[in-house]
């Protein structure tokens, strides 16, 4: 664990080992999708499913599969892909083995669920954001490279006493729909982490991740506000100084405790931590948010771990089973302890659990 004083972000505390890849600018291409869901068995008050998953259109190296549920159905088990849940809305995401797909290629995986009134199967799904409709749509020419998001950047200001999540976007990065899609899933299972340990969570907003457009570039974000040639916090503080000053956030802030990614990062030199009412990390864990890099469990636990020094939460002194340890790889086989719990309940934010 790499500890610094971030300037933005006073005692950052690391999160794990530096993972650092280079934020990947995906190209526009022809997409499309199949999906076939399946009702595999049902009894009184439960019923199991099975969803394959066919990409018509040109390769992914990662998918986010959602659709809601039209009578009160919950899923309560799933395998071969990370499945979470808010209201209606269900999002799963793939597994370190079965993200890559080719064109033509489908992959399955089946969750269990709960049922009252009826267990319709669901009328519609969107694979990275593309409808699927057993057709191909082709996009975007691959040699136009599109430098804004079409989500505008937020003016307003979410509810209070929630948690509010940003993705900047540099210059020079292509919008993705995947990076918010991936960052809102990451978000999600982290409140379903928190109601189970503590039986109380956090309030996300209707528009859980606020896309950003930066003014700059990602070399910019990297380089600038150095010291010599050491940029371990250059990243995320450039990122955390802008979003203060764009939307007149306070650090830490009573109004809101802050997530923000950045996608940018130089190799083996960039990382990421939090302090109380923050968290800032850089372009590894927004690749894999979107399911670019590596197994979901690992941003899962990472971002439990962030949120945990956010709400007020110091490391653990050693790896003891806790999300606050090196624990957190082991997600979701991780627990606070007692007195983490006492601690982040009676800390400044405990009052935005609900």
């Amino acid at each position: 664990m790499r500890t610094r004083v971030l300037v933005a972000v006073a005692a950052v505390a690391t999160l794990g080992t530096t993972m650092a890849v280079t934020a990947q600018s995906a190209s526009a291409a022809a997409a499309g999708c199949q999906v076939s869901y399946t009702i595999s068995s049902q009894w009184s008050g439960g019923f199991g499913a099975n969803v394959a998953v066919t990409n018509l259109g040109d390769p992914i190296s990662g998918w986010t599969l959602r659709w809601s549920f039209g009578a009160g159905q919950a899923v309560t088990q799933a395998w071969n892909a990370t499945v979470t849940q808010s209201g209606a809305a269900v999002t799963a995401v793939n597994v370190a083995y079965n993200g890559t797909l080719a064109t033509g290629v489908s992959t399955s995986f089946g969750f269990n669920g709960s049922w009252t009134g009826g267990n319709p199967v669901p009328t519609a799904f969107t694979l990275n954001g593309v409808t699927c409709t057993g057709t191909v749509t082709p996009t975007t020419s691959p040699t136009a490279t599109p430098t804004t998001s079409p989500t505008p950047t937020p003016t307003g200001s979410p509810a209070t006493r929630t948690v509010r999540v940003f993705w900047l976007k540099p210059t020079d990065v292509t919008y993705d729909q995947r990076y918010p899609d991936g960052i809102a899933a990451v978000m999600r299972e982290a409140q379903r982490y928190y109601r189970q340990e503590l039986g109380k969570t956090f309030t996300l907003n209707n528009t859980v991740v606020e896309v950003v457009n930066g003014e700059h570039d990602r070399n910019w974000y990297i380089t600038t506000n150095c010291t010599g040639s050491d940029h371990y916090w250059c990243v995320v503080g450039n990122m955390h100084q802008e979003l203060m000053r764009r939307f007149g956030i306070a650090n830490p802030d009573s109004r809101w405790l802050c997530v923000g990614e950045i996608s940018a990062e130089e190799t083996n030199q960039s990382g990421g931590g939090a302090s109380t009412g923050w968290v800032v990390l850089s372009g590894h864990d927004a690749d894999g948010a979107a399911g670019v890099n590596g197994p979901m469990n690992r941003w899962y636990g990472g971002m439990v771990h962030e949120l945990g020094h956010a709400f007020g939460l110091p490391d653990s002194t050693s790896t003891d089973g806790t999300p606050m340890s090196a624990s957190f790889y082991d997600y979701p086989n991780t627990h606070f302890s007692q007195a983490q719990k006492n601690a982040i309940l009676a800390g400044p934010y405990g009052g935005f659990l609900a």
